[in-house]
């Protein structure tokens, strides 16, 4: 079982499916004619003044749930890795990764806006793939088999997100609490699992305001840490850049013929880490009060610059400036090292390395912050996965008719993810990491085929909204206007704005001319 485990994960998270996120990423910025660039200064106005509600969270909450799923372990262990691996260079393909995906995550979250609705037991908005790629079809011909691409899309979310993935990164804090300050991971599993329980309990709210608290101040520690090394070492700084420059365009003499190396693992590393495309942003998109779907994808596209070139450029710049690397041949830690650099023979691929560069500024420092790092943003990560798990069983819940029923269900959730938590923190991965990966390759499968289907509805929103601020407007969307279908929400926000007379008649007319 085990071997099959694995050979499904390599199927999944093959070749193609890079050459798939590199492709739709280099589609969308064409088409979209580089918004990962144009629309920068709307992207930082939405996280200033993003509104809130009863229903939905602000702009700046809903990005920070984003961020808890895609800033973890992998920001700092996965760039170790795709460095050992693929050398300097490996950094210089992550960071065209996000900027490509970039535009690709401004699509998706577009659409999970057009597409998102109020859940019929809390009043919270829920959205997200499986939502519209069940809405947009769903007045033609290919609706039966649109639903049941949703359903699937739901399943392989949910399994992902309600028990293998959770665990693990519990299992990863455990570990790293024990490691630097001993704690038995008995008492760590019991700790996480209350936080968790009186988080989760609280709804998408609790979820928004302790990542608002969590994930903006461990990223800027981070960060802060990262430009206090580069300036201890600031005459590293251009040998650095120059570095990575060089390498990821095989002009570094030590790293010759490496260039596909560096290529392969910065892009799988950048798509694992920013998760663009993956289908796991949207949802969280969904939940923003916004007064036009643009406006988030704006926002979520942010998500991925943060993500990426920021904090995995800090974990590089720690790792590169300290010379706390090693690079091997043949991508695996089983081959001959082609550059040994500074760092201690017994030292594994990993978290091992950041630790190793933090230990320049202060001899020990390095295992403590690195596992507090590793504490946070694990913590935060399992949130963001059982709000994607809530957001599913919410979709599927729609055909279960008891309310008291429905209630139950999102229960047994809760109850499932504590448990995954409790039990993950205290027994090894196996082959969990495989069976999560397996759940969350499959969703990005399922998503980006299905955005690069349904790409029409957010260009329209884009347009859209670039229409209005050209004509002096706060953009407001009006889908029938730009001939959307199914966008029910938006439709009856804007009937009830026209009954209290707060619709803005300019809007419709600016939304009109694209329509035409």
């Amino acid at each position: 079982m085990e071997a099959f485990i694995n050979t499904l994960n390599g199927i999944i998270w093959s070749q193609w499916l890079v050459y798939l996120c590199l492709g739709a990423g280099v589609y969308f910025t064409a088409v979209t004619l580089f918004m990962q660039l144009r629309c920068i200064p709307d992207m930082l106005k939405q996280l200033r003044h993003g509104e809130s509600s009863e229903a939905g969270i602000s702009s700046f909450q809903s990005l920070m749930i984003s961020l808890a799923g895609r800033v973890g372990v992998g920001n700092i262990a996965g760039v170790a890795t795709a460095i050992a691996f693929g050398g300097p260079g490996a950094v210089f393909w992550m960071w065209i990764v996000a900027f490509l995906g970039s535009a690709t995550s401004f699509v998706e979250c577009t659409l999970a806006q057009i597409y998102k609705e109020k859940d019929r037991d809390t009043g919270e908005y829920r959205g997200g793939p499986a939502y519209f790629i069940e809405k947009a079809y769903s007045h033609t011909k290919a609706a039966p088999f649109a639903l049941v691409y949703a359903i699937i899309f739901a399943i392989s979310m949910i399994l992902a997100t309600s028990y293998f993935l959770p665990g693990i990164q519990a299992n990863g804090v455990a570990a790293a609490v024990e490691n630097a300050w001993g704690i038995n991971v008995w008492i760590s599993a019991a700790i996480m699992a209350i936080l968790l329980g009186f988080i989760i309990i609280g709804g998408v709210k609790r979820i928004a305001n302790f990542a608002s608290m969590v994930v903006p101040f461990m990223a800027a520690i981070y960060i802060i840490l990262a430009i206090v090394i580069l300036f201890v070492n600031a005459s590293e700084i251009p040998q650095v850049f120059g570095l990575i420059f060089r390498s990821a365009f095989d002009q570094e003499a030590i790293f010759s013929g490496m260039l596909g190396a560096a290529i392969a693992w910065g892009v799988k590393r950048g798509i694992y880490s920013n998760e663009a495309g993956q289908g796991t942003g949207p949802q969280s998109a969904a939940a923003a009060e916004v007064s036009h779907p643009a406006k988030q994808g704006f926002v979520q596209s942010f998500a991925v610059y943060i993500d990426t070139l920021f904090v995995c450029s800090a974990t590089a710049f720690i790792i590169i400036s300290t010379d706390m690397y090693r690079v091997f041949e043949n991508q695996t830690e089983e081959g001959t090292p082609r550059y040994d650099g500074s760092l201690p023979a017994d030292i594994p691929v990993g978290p091992g390395f950041v630790q190793e560069g933090l230990n320049t500024l202060a001899g020990g420092f390095g295992p403590t912050f690195v596992a507090l790092a590793i504490m946070f943003f694990a913590f935060t990560t399992v949130l963001a996965y059982y709000y994607m798990a809530e957001v599913n069983f919410t979709y599927l819940n729609r055909w279960v008719k008891n309310e008291n029923a429905r209630t139950a269900i999102i229960w047994l959730l809760r109850v499932l993810i504590i448990v995954a938590v409790f039990v993950g923190a205290t027994t090894t991965p196996g082959t969990a990491w495989a069976l999560g990966d397996i759940g969350v390759g499959a969703t990005a499968w399922l998503n980006i085929v299905a955005i690069l289907f349904l790409q029409v509805p957010a260009m329209k929103c884009l347009w859209d909204y670039r229409r209005q601020k050209k004509a002096g407007l706060d953009p407001q969307f009006d889908p029938e206007a730009l001939g959307i279908q199914n966008a029910t929400f938006w439709e009856e926000r804007k009937a009830q704005m026209v009954a209290n007379g707060t619709w803005p008649s300019a809007a419709s007319t600016a939304s009109s001319v694209e329509k035409r």
